[in-house]
């Protein structure tokens, strides 16, 4: 008689979700009491992407853009319909923390159905609890899903395709022919859909898609069986939808289907318009790796806690590799890995390639207060690899404790490894990196908002502003001004190649004032350049040391 599989949905699952809610809820006020939410510059940038989508002169969703994905900004829309919670960016903060309890649910599902795909024994049970803290206690991850950032989100979805994954990768090697092959499908179909939400989220799944696809393939030709192969179709075709349809979206609407690559606003196109901005990994794959397993450890502990965690991961790796390679009569290395293959674990080292590849040849900088050029940019990327430092490292102390027959030994680890998390999260449990990265780069920008702000709210309530949106939106965030009293760059038809002359935006800038009562500029950007400044009257000038100037002017003088 065949042992009853675990459920799905049982008290530990129960009480782990409330556990991570309450840890997210807690550490939200926490980060919102110090008014720390909306210091990522991005943050403020997607919460009005979003917002933009109905509040606009041009509203719908065009609005969206390019580069940025959109799931990230659909999923905030419900929550910015009220003005209080887009002007204090609460309504950026919700997805990111629910996708956060989802993520470290998905975390210990993971790895007590990849060690018990039947039934659980408490080793299992505390490896699974064990990868579940790791993940949710990590301090970066922590602050990020404070705030409107997309990385606890991809994170959730990247977890759950890898979790359905491993499903229906048991499932077709155990069950064959049987009714449980249905099963498995499911799984498979489940992944797909994790799979394509995760695709319009961020890039990093557009290579994930790549891997899974070619895994499914190799899952069915090694069952040999018949069952799984119309499943695996609809996965192949349900994955690769979400790609295919923002390349047809750029391709319609920008007449370029790799607008968000080699556009204008690409990270491509933004480092060659900056004189001298070559960052170390560029064109160099061996510094590019060094760069982000570097910055990886950053996001885990500091001093020589990192190099543990390195060697646990690459240990847990081993494990995945040899599982399931001999025959339980002769191979007692491991006890219940040796039922089953447990190598669909290794796509959590998806993001190590794909930002390798990212630094080395697309323009995505990492920079890192302990490496040149000694500051901070994108280090919350090292983030990505935090699944793989949850289960791998979970995966390896399992070993050890499956290989030792003293009960008191086995307690001994387990109090061991808790202390060794402990205290790597207690070393930068101050300042983790990310918030350090968000802290420094945001308080000349910051600054400069707060005084443009103060002064834009004195504004006339029915007036109309002109200003360029995409490097100091968060002023007008911080005044509560709706984004449909500002003509911005948003307001014109993308399709129309180069410009819309007969668009809003461009209109406005060729004759501000037939159109705008004030006009806002800052050195260097579209209405600085742009705007017909013959007849504006300046009537401030805002200058913060680091910022640009911000100049504003008052197309009719004589009015009130």
């Amino acid at each position: 008689m065949n042992p009853q599989p675990i459920r799905r949905w049982d008290r530990e699952t129960a009480l782990l979700a409330w556990l991570a809610a309450c840890a997210s809820t807690f550490s939200f006020l926490f980060y919102f009491h110090r008014g720390d939410v909306l210091l990522y510059g991005d943050a403020v940038a997607h919460i009005n992407i979003a917002r933009r989508v109905f509040d606009s002169r041009t509203p719908g969703l065009l609005q969206l853009g390019t580069v940025w994905l959109p799931l990230p900004h659909l999923l905030m829309i419900p929550f910015l319909l009220s003005d209080r919670m887009w002007k204090t960016g609460v309504g950026g903060s919700i997805p990111s923390m629910a996708a956060y309890v989802f993520g470290t649910l998905g975390v210990f599902r993971l790895l007590r159905g990849a060690l018990g795909f039947y039934q659980t024994d408490s080793t299992v049970r505390i490896a699974a609890w064990g990868a579940a803290i790791i993940y949710a206690a990590n301090p970066n991850l922590i602050y990020l899903q404070a705030t409107a950032m997309t990385e606890s989100l991809y994170l959730a979805l990247f977890i759950w395709a890898v979790v359905y994954f491993n499903e229906f990768a048991q499932k077709a090697e155990h069950f064959g022919d049987s009714p449980d092959v249905r099963v498995g499908s499911s799984s498979l179909i489940k992944c797909g859909i994790c799979l394509a939400a995760a695709c319009l989220t961020r890039y990093d799944a557009w290579l994930l898609v790549a891997a899974m696809c070619a895994a499914s393939f190799w899952v069915v030709a090694i069952a040999k069986r018949r069952g799984p192969g119309a499943s695996v179709r609809k996965f192949v075709l349900l994955a690769a939808a979400a790609p295919v349809l923002w390349l047809a979206y750029n391709a319609i609407v920008y007449r370029n289907p790799l607008e968000f690559a080699n556009g204008p606003y690409s990270a491509k196109a933004i480092e060659q318009r900056t004189p001298g901005a070559s960052h170390p990994g560029s064109h160099d794959l061996p510094v590019a790796f060094s760069y982000f397993v570097k910055c990886a450890e950053l996001n885990q502990a500091s001093g020589n806690w990192q190099k543990l965690w390195v060697f646990l991961a690459l240990a847990g790796t081993l494990v995945c590799l040899i599982a399931g390679r001999g025959r339980e009569r002769n191979y007692r290395l491991i006890q219940s890995p040796v039922r089953r293959q447990l190598w669909p674990l290794l796509l959590l080292w998806i993001p190590l390639p794909f930002y390798v590849l990212s630094v080395a040849y697309s323009g995505v900088p990492i920079f890192m207060p302990v490496w040149w050029p000694f500051s901070y940019y994108n280090v919350r990327y090292g983030l990505e690899l935090l699944p793989a430092f949850a289960i791998f490292p979970a995966l390896a102390i399992y070993l050890m404790a499956d290989l030792a027959r003293s009960r008191a030994v086995k307690l001994a680890l387990a109090g061991a490894t808790l202390v060794f998390v402990a205290a790597s999260y207690a070393s930068i449990w101050r300042d983790p990196v990310c918030f350090r990265e968000a802290w420094v780069n945001s308080r000349t920008r910051i600054a400069l908002e707060r005084e443009l702000a103060d002064f834009v709210r004195a504004l006339p309530p029915d007036s109309t502003l002109l200003m360029y949106l995409g490097n100091h939106v968060g002023a007008l965030q911080q005044a509560g001004i709706p984004v449909r009293r500002v003509i911005n760059e948003g307001n014109h038809r993308t399709w129309k190649q180069p410009v819309d002359l007969e668009g809003l935006w461009e209109r406005a800038l060729a004759n501000p004032a037939r159109y705008a009562d004030f006009v806002i500029a800052f050195d260097g950007d579209a209405v600085s350049t742009g705007v017909q400044k013959d007849d504006l009257f300046p009537l401030a000038v805002i200058h913060v040391s680091g910022q640009p100037k911000a100049t504003v002017y008052q197309t009719h003088p004589h009015a009130r």
